[in-house]
Order: structure tokens, then sequence, then C-alpha cells
């Protein structure tokens, strides 16, 4: 990584006497915690033990292959313990069958004893929907009284309400049942969490806050260890398994996230660009959400440092930069080339040389013929956002408030979805091919379901911040202005487009799928990361409540063996 030139700036390359708008952002909280790691090696006798539990985790999964209810448990447990990628093939192979078996009968009222066992038939729904088969939700059809309502028994079923809960979050649009589902359970989630004592309450609570769909795989299985050793099914196999597994993968990740934080500490952003958010480590954070398994350490690595240089341009050109210097860069950005440089003022001069040396190593990084295309292909990507950036900026300046569609065909772009999207492939293996840029490049509708959530969830709850320290006007004033609506008229509405927009996901994963799933998982999980970090607040601006935690939990907390 070469970041000989940033050097040669003083600390001061912010110009003095300059008026400019300034956010004051919160700083970094991490201090230089992270810039040493232990060792991520695994020592030879826990390679030995790892592969002896994994042989051993085989061959238990295989052995219920005739015996669906058992098998979908075992399959669910390694799934929310965050170990199924060890697993795929037999996955695979066994969901298959149970997809087969339940297409053989009619009603899908297969020959397992559990045919009328709502935590059964939604948990079967759930996993085969999440593997892309298109089970239809008229399985619950069985759990409606004659007046067509589901049959208020079924409250009595707590662990079966909250399976079924779970399977209405992999709902498509027409699927009206799950919709009454939804509404069905979450009114008696709500009603059972005031009710209910510890453990339970606070599972329900999780569920509630976030559901398995929407959960980032790590933190789900953080989660779930303690709920899975309290379960009276509990395989001491997997979870001994899944807790080693995940202190290993937490040592390699935080070998990863040391190297990166010498590469920002070197680049001494804090000191240079002071108007700046400082959230490497929390961009660490939102790419282990996108990808967490070993194989994608170098995806990782690459895909944070574009995330946090994206991050700094970002408030460049909402917090910081003078117009005639934001042309000045996006022309540069045009160009993109060295001696474009010599343009730009001081402070961008910083950036611009980071940003190049960044795309420099991915392109050392993707030496063969057929993987450099794809960096074309990210550069084209961040081109797209720096010039929708621009954009925003003359409207800020001009004092021009969009219309909603004029608005939203920018901010999507700025969301920076389309971006991360394509560079998140350009670090992956084989199933990336030049189509798979294409496809995503023609604006498929899961990328765009996934800049829509991005978008609404972070304009909901950052806006009023934004206004004050003087910003382009967002989503909510457009649409108030537009549609003559308060603000609480307007987040429900935002919602609700949410809401739809996870149905278009899901129904993208269904079989056949336009590209293979793992290039559809890293779009989902994007979509997971902003469902997490932007629920109630602006998590990543605000880095140091709700996001602290987290942080710790995926990479500072061993889990307790």
């Amino acid at each position: 990584m070469s970041v000989e030139g940033s050097a040669i700036f003083s600390t001061a390359t912010v110009e003095p006497n300059v008026s400019r708008r300034c956010a004051s952002f919160p700083p970094s909280i991490w201090g230089d915690h992270f810039l040493s790691s232990a060792t991520a090696s695994m020592e030879t006798n826990d390679k030995a033990e790892h592969k002896k539990l994994k042989e051993e985790l085989k061959r238990e999964l295989m052995a219920n292959i005739n015996k669906p209810s058992q098998a979908l448990d075992f399959i669910d447990a390694i799934q929310r313990l965050g170990i199924s990628y060890h697993f795929e093939i037999e996955i695979d192979e066994i969901l298959r069958e149970v997809y087969r078996s339940h297409c053989d009968f009619d009603n899908g009222d297969d020959d397992d004893d559990h045919h009328n066992d709502l935590y059964a038939i939604s948990l079967k729904f759930r996993l085969l929907r999440q593997q892309g088969y298109k089970i239809s939700c008229d399985v619950f059809g069985k759990f409606k009284n004659s007046q067509g309502n589901f049959s208020d028994s079924l409250v009595n079923d707590t662990r079966g309400i909250l399976s079924f809960y779970e399977a209405t979050h992999l709902r498509v649009h027409g699927d009206e049942v799950l919709e009454e589902a939804f509404v069905f359970t979450t009114s008696h989630l709500e009603f059972l969490a005031t009710h209910s004592s510890s453990p339970l309450k606070a599972q329900i609570n999780h569920a509630l806050k976030q559901p398995i769909r929407k959960n980032i795989p790590r933190l789900e299985a953080r989660h779930y260890f303690s709920i899975y050793q309290e379960d009276p099914s509990c395989s001491e196999v997997l979870l001994n398994f899944a807790k080693f597994d995940f202190n290993i993968l937490q040592k390699q990740h935080l070998k990863e996230l040391s190297d990166i934080a010498k590469w920002w500490k070197e680049l001494d952003f804090a000191k240079k660009l002071p108007f700046a958010r400082d959230r490497v480590i929390e961009c660490y954070f939102w790419i282990l959400g996108v990808y967490f398994e070993p194989e994608y350490f170098l995806a990782r690595r690459l895909l944070t440092k574009v995330i946090a240089m994206t991050s700094v341009i970002d408030d460049i050109y909402d917090a910081y930069g003078k117009p005639e210097e934001l042309e000045l860069f996006t022309d540069a950005i045009e160009r993109w080339e060295i001696t474009a440089v010599d343009q730009l003022p001081e402070y961008m001069k910083v950036t611009y040389k980071a940003l190049l040396d960044v795309y420099t190593e991915i392109e050392e990084n993707m030496v063969t013929e057929e993987r450099s295309c794809r960096v074309s292909y990210a550069k084209e990507a961040l081109k797209n956002q720096v010039r929708a950036y621009y954009l925003e900026s003359k409207w800020f300046h001009q004092k021009h408030t969009p219309t909603m569609e004029e608005y939203m065909a920018v901010a999507l772009v700025t969301s920076g979805y389309a971006m991360l999207a394509a560079t998140s492939f350009v670090g992956m293996g084989h199933a990336v091919t030049k189509d798979s840029f294409d496809w995503l490049f023609s604006g498929p509708k899961i990328l765009k379901a996934s800049e829509i959530i991005c978008r609404l969830m972070d304009d909901i709850v950052s806006h009023e911040f934004e206004q004050k320290r003087g910003h382009v006007a967002s989503s909510i004033e457009c649409y108030m202005k537009q549609h003559g609506t308060t603000e609480q008229e307007t987040v429900r509405e935002f919602r609700k487009q949410v809401t739809d927009a996870w149905k278009d996901i899901n129904e993208e994963f269904l079989y056949p799928t336009a590209v293979p799933m793992p290039l559809l998982t890293r779009i989902l999980n994007l979509a997971r990361v902003i469902d997490v970090v932007y629920k109630d607040e602006d998590g990543y601006t605000n880095a140091g409540t709700a996001l602290k935690d987290l942080v710790s939990a995926l990479l500072i907390d061993p889990v307790p063996m």
C-alpha cells in the first residue's frame, strides 16, 4: 500500500480562516485499540480438533437425512450458530430432498408426523424459502378457523408463534396469508414479551427487534449461543464446534483489522481531515456483515478500504467542500490520473492520492486477465457515486428542494450501495463473471431494493441532525413538501416502502435466480447491515452508542467455551 506522498503535507492540511459549514462528528472511540492483534494462526492441535469436530458434525447431519424434522432442526441450529458455510453441500442436499418430498404430497402434507405442528411447518417453510425454493404460503391455511382468522388456540404455542413470526420475514408480494400472519404473530409476541419471564422474554424481544432474515449472521450466532445451550435438544458437538469456530474466525478478523488500522493511522486523516468521520473500525464491522467467511479475507480488506475512503469523500461533499473545490474534485475523479492532483486544494490532495492508492492495490490483486476487468467496473461505480454527490451538493448550494422522484434518482446512488455491491464482487471467486457485473449495472430489482432500504432507513434516523448542520434536503423534507404530509405520516409511508423492498429481495432469491446465490447474498447482507446499524439511530455517525457493543461482540470478546 503506497502512502508516501501524503507525508509531505503538514498536519494542518485544512486551510485556516476559510468559512465552511462543519459537522463536528463525534471522534473515533477506539483510539489505537485495534493496532496490535493476537496471532491469528491456529495451533496444530486446535486444527486437528476443529477438523475432528467438523467430520463428526457432518456425520450427525447426514444421519438425519431420512428424518426431515430432526434434519431441519439441526440445519436451523447450524445456520443460526454461524457455521453453515462449512456444510453448504450437505445442507443443500437435505433441503432439496425435503422440498422434493414436500412437492410429492398434495397440500405439502408429507408423511412426517409434524404436518400439523406450527413450529415444524414454519421452520420448513423458512428454511426452504431461504434456500430459494418456491414453497407456497398456503401451507399455513390449516391454522385458520372457519371465519378465516388464525386460530386463538395457537397463542398457547409460544415456540410455534416465534417460528411462524420468523417465517413471515421471507414473504414476497402477494403472500396475503403471511401479511396476516405477520400482524398476528407480532401482536402476540409483543403481548408475550410483557408477560413472560426471561430467558423467553429476551428471546422474544430479540426476534421482534432483529428477526433472523434481517440480522447480520455473525451477530445472530453470538446471540444464539446462549439460547441454544439451554435447548433440550442441544448437541454438545455442534455447540462446541460453533464456539470454537467463532473464536478462530474472530482471531483472523482481528489480524485483518489490525492491518487496516495501521494503514489508516499512516494516512493520518484524523489530523489532516479533522472534519471527516473517523470510522475505519466501524467500516470493517460493516464489511464483516457483508462477508465473514475465511476465504473472503482479501475481499474484506479491499472493500473496507473503499468504504472508508468513500466515507471521507462523502463528508467532503456534504460537510466541508466549497462549490468550486467540489467541481475540481469531481473532475479529478472523472480523469482518474495522478496528474489531476495538481489542481486540488491541499486537503483534497491527501484524499485523492489515498483513493488512487487503494484502487492500485485492488489492481495488483487482480493480476489475471479475467479478473482485471473487474477493477474497471469498481471504478465506474465509484465515479457514478461521486457524480451523484456533486449533484446533491449543487442542490444544497442552490437551496433547491427536489421532487421525491428527482431526489431518489440521485439519493439511491449516494446511498453507496450500488458501488459497494460492485466492489464486493471484485474480491470474490469464480462465481463472478463479466455477466455478473453487467447484470448489476443494469439496476436489478434486488439492488434497487437494498438502496431503498439504505436510503430511507438512513434518512429516517439522521435527517434532523443533518438539517441542523446544513445539508441537502433529505427524502423526509422532499416528501413532506411535495405531498403536504407530517413527518410522522412520511415516516410511516417510508417504513412501508422498506417492507416492500424486503419482499423484492426475497423474491429475487427464489429459483431460478439471475446470478449465483453467493452474489445475491452480498446484496442481502448489505441490506442487513443497514437494518442493524440504522434501526433506531444513525449508528455509524454516533458510533459510541449501540454500535460499540456490536463491534465488541464480534471483534473484542471471545465466546466463553
